[in-house]
């Protein structure tokens, strides 16, 4: 965040630099810029790159994701403060599943355990374990019982009662039950 705050401020003085070279050739040329051009140029600046930071930040997170983590969701959404955002709707969040890393369980291969990870922008990503059963279709919060302690895959799927069914063609559902196969 500290890199980005920089490059903002770099790409105010940049424009503001060249609304400067503007003034100063106008006066050479006879004739005198307006005052403002030189704050117009910095505020366009900052205010490009960070537009231009907000709508690429999407496609940067997805490129670094590691192999088997593929994209189920993402939210795009406009905001009263991004007008801009009215007219192309921004991602500022999304949902990737480690599909590639799930594990089937022992007992029942239609039932997987898979980490999903929720990214958001300026925060930092959080895994969420899943238990996904494929005959049904639907999914489960994997629960933690005690500090270090788990429930087999099995015990789970047993004592679980908060499933929450999946579509057939949901994402998630795809990436984890059929592209497995």
């Amino acid at each position: 965040m500290l890199f980005e705050f920089i490059a903002t401020i770099a790409a105010g003085f940049g424009l503001a630099g060249i609304a400067l070279v503007i003034t100063h050739l106008s006066k050479l040329a006879g004739k005198k810029a307006p005052k403002w051009l030189i704050p117009l140029f910095g505020a366009i600046g900052i205010f490009g790159f960070q537009i231009s930071q907000e709508y690429s930040w999407f496609d940067q997170q997805v490129t670094q994701l590691p192999k088997g983590l593929y994209v189920v969701k993402k939210v795009e959404e406009g905001t009263w403060f991004r007008p801009w955002s009215y007219v192309k709707p921004q991602t500022l969040r999304f949902i990737a599943a480690d599909s590639g890393h799930a594990r089937a369980n022992a007992d029942n291969p239609d039932v997987y355990l898979v980490n999903l990870y929720l990214f958001e922008r300026r925060r930092s990503v959080q895994q969420v374990p899943q238990v996904i059963d494929c005959a049904a279709p639907a999914r489960a919060d994997y629960v933690l019982q005690e500090k270090g302690s788990k429930l087999s895959i099995d015990e789970h799927v047993k004592k679980t009662t908060k499933w929450r069914s999946l579509e057939k063609n949901d994402p998630l559902y795809i990436n984890v039950c059929i592209n497995k196969k």
